[in-house]
């Protein structure tokens, strides 16, 4: 029987490794630490529970300060513990599972511990600005201290809702107690607009004008100046070590009370609606907005909401002011040129525009900058308006002063005032020429030119705007005039003298009526007064004299009555002694003449009598 097939010889079987043993529970050194750690926090923590009311960061004593220090480190240590826990694979996981537990808890605990410091110092740093800037500084350091234990601990959003929800309240509140209201809530350029002119709605004028208005800039100035820029630097204090963080959280606080601000000069303009006398308080509320936008730019940031909201407002109250500027140009051009003044008088409106121009040369580098700006973008200025408007732009132009960013020329040119004064001085003309008798349509001229002379000689920044030699020019133009004056009113009596045969009773008669037609007539001022009357005396004396001596027993009017006459008018003196001796004289004087200006016709002896109150 054959041996059956025995399989080949295999290699012994190998041996399986056992698994070893789990080990027995030790406690490490480090889990020894952490566990002893957590220990001394939960005392700490026990001890500044929330419901604490007092603050352990505000504080005077030297201990107290340690004990702030080791809360922060506690703090510190729980949040390391937890971490620790939950990667401990060497404890069961029980045990590992309590002490994570209770760490979390601990952290909770003192998370809303710091909290509610963080309010506290919150409340404290807004005291202390107002004392004292070390104070301040010092406040702000302990506030980044909590901030920095709660973001380390993962606590980073409720520390910044709070900070945030703090900061957003305490601004809004400092801004209503400058302005006196509350300012409407902004959110988009829209609907604060919107929001500022309904508060505005039922207001009048003489309120936004008077309360508004100034309130609106001196909040404005303290905001963008100071108070805004205390926020950032308080931001990059708190949030140093992360730039998106803080640039986000100051934005979340200011941009909103910003808007807000920059929409109430806007609807507060709005409501001027280009009356002239309302003029001055666009240009204020413009003159406040470009003093503020530097600084607005350096805090918010030129690409900014605000940086571009404020440009936009900006450019509004620029077409504001001009179109203001336009509608009264328009209504010196549109004023009757037959309205003219009895005497030759100065008429209300030269008083009116060459006050308001004094006034609005107060604002001339505002102007300046305004006309600028228009040129720059255009004469529509449909880019501005738009909001398509440079920031940098506005804060380049608002540092620099008439004289370092154009020629005086330049600036001439740009200034309103200069179109104003022109388009007064081209009325006047057209006024004078609708006086009937030539002489009162050049003392027109005499008195109103000069009285411009003298509004521009006598307002320092008027003759800044409009030059030196001008008004030197519109003085000697003045003096020309009564020239002229003096001329046409003496004409007849010049023609009387001069005339062959010379006749006594026409020259009597031309010089009665000269006098009496003046009668009436006015001088601008008592300077204008004097250079007519003198003007008069050096161009009709002399010649009167001459008439004089050739025919005096035919005359009863000696040259020294001439000269008395002349010296009553346009507001003169009358001598006593003359005025007893030869009113009887005078007024029986009996030829009749035709008084021509703005008065009835009368007998000349009446006029006489009259203007020396003979009876």
């Amino acid at each position: 029987m054959p041996r059956a097939f025995s399989s080949p010889s295999r290699s012994p079987p190998r041996q399986r490794h056992a698994l070893p043993p789990p080990p027995r529970h030790r406690r490490t050194l480090s889990s020894t630490l952490v566990e002893e750690s957590v220990a001394a926090a939960a005392a700490l923590v026990k001890t500044w529970h929330p419901d604490v009311s007092c603050s352990l960061f505000l504080h005077d004593a030297t201990g107290q300060a340690e004990e702030a220090q080791g809360f922060l480190r506690a703090a510190a240590e729980l949040h390391r513990a937890m971490l620790f826990f939950a990667a401990d694979t060497t404890n069961p996981s029980s045990q590992s599972g309590h002490g994570l537990v209770q760490a979390q808890e601990l952290l909770q605990t003192a998370m809303r511990r710091l909290q509610l410091e963080l309010q506290f110092l919150l409340d404290k740093h807004d005291e202390s600005q107002q004392q004292a800037a070390a104070a301040s500084a010092a406040g702000a350091s302990s506030i980044r201290a909590v901030a920095k234990a709660m973001m380390a601990a993962g606590y980073g959003k409720e520390c910044i809702s709070t900070f945030k929800s703090h900061r957003r309240t305490a601004l809004a509140t400092k801004l209503q107690r400058l302005l006196g209201f509350s300012p409407p809530t902004a959110s988009g350029s829209s609907r604060n607009s919107s929001s500022s002119s309904s508060l505005f709605h039922k207001l009048t004028w003489e309120q936004i004008d008077g309360n508004i208005i100034p309130s609106w800039i001196a909040t404005a100035t303290v905001a963008f100046n100071s108070l805004f820029t205390g926020e950032k630097d308080l931001c990059d204090t708190v949030f140093a070590r992360d730039a998106a963080v803080r640039e986000a959280v100051f934005a979340a606080i200011s941009n909103d009370q910003a808007m807000s601000l920059l929409g109430i000069a806007e609807a507060a303009v709005a409501r001027a609606r280009r009356a002239p006398e309302r003029l001055f308080r666009v240009l204020d509320v413009h003159d406040a907005l470009t003093d503020v936008l530097p600084a607005l730019l350096s805090v918010f940031g030129d690409n900014s909401e605000v940086a571009t909201r404020a440009a936009v407002v900006v450019t509004k109250v620029g077409e504001a002011a001009r179109g203001t500027l336009s509608s009264f140009e328009a209504a010196i051009q549109k004023e009757p040129s037959k309205a003219t003044t009895a005497g030759g008088a100065v008429h209300p409106l030269t008083r009116y525009v060459m006050n308001y121009l004094v006034f609005l040369a107060d604002y001339q580098e505002g102007l300046a900058l305004i006309y600028e700006q228009a040129d720059a973008e255009g004469a529509d200025y449909t880019s501005s308006v738009s909001g398509n408007v440079s920031p940098e732009h506005y804060a380049l132009s608002t540092t620099s002063s008439p004289s370092s960013s154009m020629s005086s020329s330049s600036f001439h040119s740009y200034s309103p005032i200069h179109r104003l004064v022109s388009v007064l001085l081209g009325k006047l003309d057209a006024k004078a020429g609708c006086y009937r008798e030539v002489a009162l349509s050049y003392l027109f001229l005499a008195n109103n030119t000069k009285y411009v002379a003298n509004k521009v000689a006598g307002s320092g920044r008027l003759q800044g705007v409009l030059g030196e030699e001008w008004a030197e020019a519109q003085g000697a133009k003045a003096r020309a005039h009564v020239d002229v004056f003096v001329r046409a009113a003496w004409g007849k009596v010049m023609a009387a003298i001069s005339s062959v045969p010379q006749e006594p009773e026409v020259v009597e008669a031309a010089v009665l009526e000269a006098v009496g037609m003046q009668d009436q007539w006015v001088a601008a001022d008592e300077e204008m007064g004097g250079a007519l009357r003198a003007a008069a005396t050096a161009a009709a004396v002399p010649k009167y004299r001459m008439f004089y001596r050739r025919y005096g027993a035919a005359v009863r009017l000696t040259p020294g009555d001439v000269v008395t006459m002349i010296a009553a008018l346009f507001g003169g003196t009358i001598s006593t002694p003359w005025h007893q001796s030869r009113c009887s004289t005078i007024s029986r004087i009996q030829i009749q003449t035709q008084t021509q200006g703005d008065r009835s016709s009368c007998s000349p002896d009446r006029e006489i009598i009259s203007m020396y109150n003979c009876t």
